[in-house]
Order: C-alpha cells, then structure tokens, then sequence
C-alpha cells in the first residue's frame, strides 16, 4: 500500500480573513536525489537510504524563521523514521507537538509552550525517543579540521553505513541546524551531504532546491573551524533495504 502523502496548508488559516482559496500541496521528497557527488572517485561515500520529506522554514504555515530551524530538521528525520521503520508509522510532530512532548517530559517548563525558542541536538533526542521509541547517539565534536575531519566524518560513515537515517548537526557559533544525508571522504578532504531548513517560501521543485543550495554537498573544512558540533544520530538498529 502507497504512503498517504503529505501536505502542509500554506497559510490557510490566515488567508481566511480574505477569502482566499490556498492550495493543499505536497512536501518535496527526497530533495537530494540526482545531486551529483562531488568528488568522481572518492575513497569513501556513506548516504541515508529510504523516502524523507523535506521540512523547512514557515512549510506548515507558522512563520518560524530565526529559531525554529531545529524543529524542522527533527521533522525531516521523524519524515525518515514514519516511512522507513516498520513499528513506527506516525507523521513528523509539529512544532506543538514537540513543545508539548518536552514540557511532558518535564525537560522544559510550561512556559515552553507557544514560545520562540529553539532546540538542539540533546532536545532531538528526546523527541524521537519519546514519538518514535528511538534512541539517539550524541557525538560532541571539538572545533578544528581535525576533530571534524577525524571524528564527525567517520562517526557519520559509520551511521549511515548501519542506520542509514539523516543526522541532526548544531554547534555552538554555528548554531544553524542543518540535517546530514551523506558524507563523501577523498584524498583531499571530505563533503557533507547538508539539507537546510532555512529555507522560507512556496513549495520547491527538487532541481530549484538544488540550484539555490537548499540541498548541497558542503566540504567540511567550509564548517566554522571556532565552533564546536554536535550530532544526534538516531540508531534504528536495522539498515534499511
């Protein structure tokens, strides 16, 4: 049986008020796909395997823009997790629900709710754990080429190699969140496969997303080398097939 599709209501809500009639339309799919690799002959090229929905920036109709682009990188890998894991068949929380899910945890206080304020790699952890019975692995990665190089790469080739599922990365001075879906080493170096949530705006074709860099393979050494990382690797405990 087909996945039902997803679809966000792109300022319904608001466009009430004037009569408007807003389209239902479909979250991208697999933004990544057809993306050339950026090295021809790598040494190493780990991916994330199986269908995820792109979430973004304002994608449900809240205007999120400035904090909320954790929310929407745990939306993307919850996308991953409700299609790809057998137990676990729920769509991605919304930003409510997530808050609601924290403050039920008793991680965050009630004032939580409805607010402004972002989240990190620790709070993903939880969220999936407590919406989808996964647990997480969280890497702290010191700033530098090295660290990031010898440490964040191969703990990425080794979870995307098992698990297959996108990783959640955040730093301190980079405290952009962004979702990685490959990471690609070579002789000289190696890229992350980035999807950012930062984009805001209508729905995207994949090869437009591509185009202006909303999906894009990124080296590693053009990561802020001051800042330090942090990864929520979610162990489904099964590679998918």
């Amino acid at each position: 049986m087909a996945e039902p599709e997803i679809v966000i209501d792109w300022g319904g809500s608001a466009a009430r008020e004037v009569d408007v009639l807003v389209k239902m339309r479909p979250l991208l799919t697999n933004v990544h796909v057809g993306l050339p690799p950026p090295l021809v002959d790598p040494v190493r090229m780990s991916l994330s395997d199986g269908d995820y929905q792109y979430y973004h920036y304002g994608c449900d109709g809240q205007d999120d823009r400035g904090w909320g682009c954790g929310y929407r990188t745990v939306q993307t890998m919850s996308s991953w997790l409700g299609h790809n894991l057998k137990v676990q068949k729920r769509p991605p929380p919304s930003i409510q629900e997530i808050q609601q899910g924290l403050v039920s945890m008793m991680d965050k206080p009630g004032s939580f709710l409805g607010s402004k304020e972002w989240i990190g790699t620790f709070e993903a952890s939880l969220v999936l754990d407590y919406f989808y019975n996964v647990s997480c692995k969280l890497v702290h990665v010191r700033g530098g080429g090295l660290e990031l190089e010898d440490v964040a790469v191969e703990e990425l080739h080794q979870h995307l190699d098992k698990h297959r599922c996108p990783v959640m990365m955040g730093g301190d001075r980079d405290n952009s969140s962004k979702g990685i879906l490959g990471v690609c080493t070579g002789n000289s170096g190696s890229y992350l496969l980035v999807v950012d949530p930062h984009y805001y705006g209508g729905s995207l074709e994949r090869a437009e997303a591509q185009r202006q860099g909303w999906v894009a393979w990124k080296s590693v050494s053009s990561l802020d080398q001051s800042s330090f990382y942090n990864l929520c690797l979610p162990q489904t405990g099964t590679k998918v097939t």
